[in-house]
């Protein structure tokens, strides 16, 4: 249906359908680059570029004399001075930290454009939905406000007064912005597709709140653990109960830093982050296993499936991360998991939202 001056308010299934695959495509650039997140945080990538430049950054160092000069300048910083330095840190190893993050940079400037491009292509076609032009320009913010939080982050680890690593709430925030960016990708596309069948736009349940919020505060716990290299602290071995469900032997970790109350170790203790991130988790299971039952008695078999098989590995991943010592592929499908655990909460909670 469209009124006189061509703006579509209901949306055919023709003008619909290309959007709804857009941000879907979107969406799975979004869980990409988690991963390449991932990568770039557990190979002590994310400081090697000490410059932001939004634009010719792009293009890596084409030159002995270029490499040479980008490597100087991580040298200034302390993660060099303190670690890599006394290492014995060579060219070659710096520039596999460095094609990380440059890889990592470039994934979000694509998604920057794979975003953008389209959204004026349907802007100016006018076959944006009545009431959706707001919702996408928004999600372009996040995208945005995703890029300067990740320079606002990664600045915290290049002064001199700074650790070794960037700060374990700047590093949240940056995981957040982009798993709430990608949270509401799905949604809209989902909404859309509802919108191109007929249906109302979908609301939050109650359960649906409860398992976003509850998923929100685990995945902050996860990205302060991450932040504070708290995967390393429960001990390690395969098959090893001292690692979990015990920590170092013990159920409730020892060594946890009281001495400034209780809600600075909730932040910034690495043994009560973990302790709280590893059992916060089956509160969440709980929740989603009741969302899932109420899936599947309205005959929503697909997302019920999804949603366990999301959880389910996720919590295998994250014990499997803890046994092995925090190794690179299992931890990286940790991250993803997670990624794709927020896509099918929303997707769950969606679902139970609709109105016919």
């Amino acid at each position: 249906m469209r009124v006189n001056d061509g703006r579509p308010i209901i949306g055919t299934s023709d003008d619909i359908a290309p959007m709804v695959r857009w941000l879907l495509i979107v969406a799975v650039l979004v869980v990409l680059i988690v991963a390449v997140g991932g990568i770039t945080r557990l190979t002590e990538s994310g400081l090697s570029i000490t410059q932001w430049k939004p634009l010719t950054g792009a293009i890596p160092p084409l030159t002995d004399a270029q490499w040479q000069a980008e490597f100087d300048r991580y040298k200034q910083i302390p993660q060099y001075l303190d670690v890599n330095g006394p290492a014995g840190m060579t060219l070659a190893q710096y520039k596999f930290i460095y094609f990380w993050e440059w890889f990592h940079r470039l994934l979000a400037r694509t998604i920057g454009l794979v975003f953008a491009l389209p959204l004026v292509w349907f802007w100016l076609r006018r076959t944006i939905p009545g009431g959706y032009k707001h919702r996408l320009v928004a999600l372009l913010a996040l995208g945005g406000l995703q890029g300067v939080v990740g320079w606002w982050m990664v600045s915290s680890g290049l002064s001199a007064e700074a650790l070794d690593r960037v700060s374990h709430f700047r590093l949240a925030a940056h995981l957040l912005v982009a798993l709430f960016t990608l949270g509401g990708l799905v949604w809209t596309a989902l909404d859309l597709r509802a919108l191109g069948r007929g249906e109302q736009r979908a609301r939050l349940t109650g359960i649906g709140m409860a398992a976003l919020g509850m998923l929100t505060l685990q995945l902050f716990m996860g990205a302060m653990v991450a932040g504070l290299r708290a995967g390393y602290v429960a001990g390690a071995g395969w098959w090893s109960w001292d690692a979990w469900p015990l920590m170092q032997g013990t159920f409730f970790p020892e060594g946890v830093e009281w001495a400034r109350g209780l809600f600075s170790a909730l932040v910034n203790d690495p043994y009560l982050t973990h302790f709280i991130h590893r059992w916060w988790a089956w509160a969440v299971v709980a929740v989603l296993v009741v969302m899932a039952r109420q899936l599947k008695a309205r005959h929503e078999r697909l997302v019920a499936v999804a949603v366990h098989c999301a959880f389910g590995a996720q919590v295998l991943l994250g014990i499997a991360t803890v046994w092995s010592g925090v190794t690179l592929w299992i931890a990286v499908a940790h991250q993803l998991c997670g990624a794709l655990l927020v896509a099918a909460t929303v997707w769950g909670a969606h679902t139970l939202g609709r109105r016919g």
